[in-house]
């Protein structure tokens, strides 16, 4: 393990920046990492000095540093002061640090990336064709057998972890969409997460795509046509796979341990169980990446950006379970 982990600062104009600032601020003295800082530095010194966190930031000279926070501008232009929400130049400055630390990970400089939010309208009406960060990601990896995970423990220390079969895509595409290849790859790899995770077991639990799980065909058929074969095939082949299972109980019996982690068919079957029982902490955690590449579970937060009061939960959980994985992986 280099000990090294990047963290792209995403959109400068949103709580990413913030977020990031402040949860190294929570851990100095605490963790021995180093600590890259992707993205405009005048941007985060700025924002250093604002916050008063007192933080040492130091400009990147190589691998060989001493444990410290460093930054690394992959632009060569300084962004401006004071720029709006969504402005096409962070846009553009965003993308930018996500192609670097990805690349860096890709030439084994990194044990991992942590990615702070972007805005995927403001990115798209700076020109750029963009789905999501996970997309991205795996598009530059040069892959596409990934999936996005979203996990988190409720007050009471109880995880829900959920791989998604779709992602970003229209409620109404999806029935065409889903595929057993999809969920077939989402549960293999939720599974190989929880390996990762030095779990006792990998017990998977599939969501159904329509009420109660369709009844039998009666409000629909893809559990009986896709679904259901693409579980029966995992079990056949050894995987510790049950379902489908109606999406609104399922959730419920993996908080209690029943599983331990759930496949769900789109993005909002998934993530509103997860964000009802773990909003402050959760992390997105990105499936079948040849590196490691966590997230904290919140957007840019346009509407508190600049103001101090930007929560780093989630950015602190995403950046331990970054530590936790590379520290496996080492």
């Amino acid at each position: 393990m280099k000990n090294w982990i990047g963290i792209s600062l995403g959109d400068i104009t949103g709580i990413g920046p913030e977020v990031t600032l402040k949860a190294i601020a929570a851990e100095q003295g605490k963790v021995e990492t180093h600590y890259l800082l992707i993205g405009d530095e005048r941007s985060v010194q700025r924002l250093n000095e604002k916050l008063t966190l007192g933080l040492s930031l130091k400009p990147f000279a190589g691998y060989d540093a001493p444990i410290g926070v460093y930054w690394t501008n992959p632009t060569t232009t300084p962004l401006p002061e004071n720029l709006p929400c969504g402005s096409p130049l962070a846009a553009n400055a965003a993308i930018a640090s996500l192609q670097d630390a990805g690349n860096r990970c890709l030439r084994g400089e990194l044990d991992a990336m942590i990615t702070a939010p972007v805005n995927k309208e403001s990115i798209i009406k700076a020109g750029h064709a963009f789905v999501g960060q996970t997309e991205f990601l795996s598009g530059l990896a040069g892959t596409h057998r990934t999936a996005m995970m979203l996990l988190g423990p409720d007050e009471s220390g109880r995880w829900l972890r959920v791989a998604l079969a779709t992602v970003h895509i229209p409620i109404k595409a999806v029935p065409e969409k889903l595929t057993a290849e999809k969920i077939t790859l989402a549960a293999e790899l939720a599974a190989q997460a929880c390996r990762d995770l030095n779990l006792s077991r990998a017990r998977i639990a599939v969501c159904g795509l329509n009420p109660h799980a369709g009844e039998g065909g009666k409000f629909g058929d893809e559990e009986i046509t896709t679904i259901g074969p693409a579980v029966t095939d995992l079990q056949q082949r050894g995987f510790d796979v049950v379902g489908p299972l109606s999406g609104d109980t399922v959730f419920h019996y993996a908080l209690r341990g029943d599983f331990d982690a759930v496949v769900a068919m789109y993005h909002d079957q998934g993530l509103a169980p997860l964000k009802a029982v773990a909003f402050d902490s959760g992390v997105n955690w990105t499936l079948g990446l040849p590196f490691i590449r966590t997230s904290p579970d919140h957007g840019t937060a346009y509407d508190i950006a600049g103001q101090g009061i930007a929560n780093p939960s989630s950015m602190m959980a995403a950046m331990a379970l970054a530590r936790q994985l590379a520290a496996r992986r080492g």
